[in-house]
């Protein structure tokens, strides 16, 4: 589909939006809304993820929180919901970029900015401080993952991570992951030492839907290398959820981290 060559001739309504999109979209939005994202399945505009994570990291409410790969804005929506004061989203991709466009005008999420462009090299500018990371299903995608927690952990005090994790065990025992998924090898960041494994897209890179990193291959960090690394840029408080080790597309798990001095602010208070 090319987008410019497109006309639509029918009265405007918002599903008119939504269907430039038609087939394309990952996540399905709430039933209550009315509305259709083919052939969305994936239920990211009600997300028990998102509820968990400010369960564990206090209201979100009144809060700068920093998105990174928003993908279509489910995460976004439901942020802003929350009552988070402002939500400033990054997508690299641009037809994700595109589509959470479509979704902050069918939706109203004034309290959102999206920004078209690569979160690393925000990140690694001078910004200004945010209150929440909310990093969910990039990590995987990452060259360098270990330098995006390190980035990460400069941008704020508490991070909320949904990710995929190298699992030894597990991929022995299935043959899809043998094919995608490299051995182990040792790499070293500015003298920390871990374990990963690199990842090809394969066939993913076909659909015209994929969102993935803008390589063919990324790097997958292990479940103690990612715990490590967070622990080595100032997280102290850690809260692992969601552990799927089964999941479809590879062992998966959501993590909640703070550092010190945050925790102390609440406790303050």
């Amino acid at each position: 589909m090319r987008v410019l060559d497109e006309y639509v001739m029918k009265s405007p309504s918002p599903q008119n939006v939504l269907d430039i999109f038609d087939g394309e979209w990952s996540s399905k939005l709430p039933d209550s809304l009315g509305l259709r994202t083919r052939p969305g399945t994936s239920a990211l505009f009600e997300d028990d993820r998102v509820t968990w994570a400010e369960q564990n990291l206090g209201a979100f409410r009144g809060r700068r929180i920093l998105e990174l790969g928003p993908l279509e804005g489910g995460h976004s929506y439901m942020l802003q919901k929350a009552g988070a004061c402002e939500v400033m989203a990054i997508e690299a991709n641009t037809r994700a970029f595109l589509k959470c466009l479509c979704i902050k005008d069918v939706l109203g999420l004034d309290r959102v900015e999206f920004r078209l462009g690569d979160f690393m090299s925000y990140l690694r500018e001078d910004i200004a401080p945010h209150d929440v990371v909310f990093a969910s299903g990039v990590l995987y995608h990452m060259q360098d993952p270990v330098a995006l927690l390190e980035q990460l952990a400069a941008a704020a005090d508490q991070a909320f991570i949904w990710t995929h994790y190298y699992d030894a065990d597990v991929v022995r025992g299935r043959a899809d992951l043998r094919r995608k998924l490299g051995p182990l090898r040792s790499v070293e960041h500015d003298g920390f030492h871990y374990e990963c494994s690199t990842q090809s897209y394969r066939r993913a890179l076909r659909w015209a839907g994929f969102c993935g990193g803008p390589q063919p291959v990324s790097t997958w960090l292990t479940r103690d290398g990612i715990m490590e690394a967070l622990a080595r840029f100032g997280f102290t408080q850690i809260v692992t959820g969601f552990e799927q080790p089964d999941h479809p597309n590879g062992p998966a798990l959501a993590i909640c981290a703070s550092k010190p001095r945050h925790q102390e602010g609440r406790e303050q208070d």
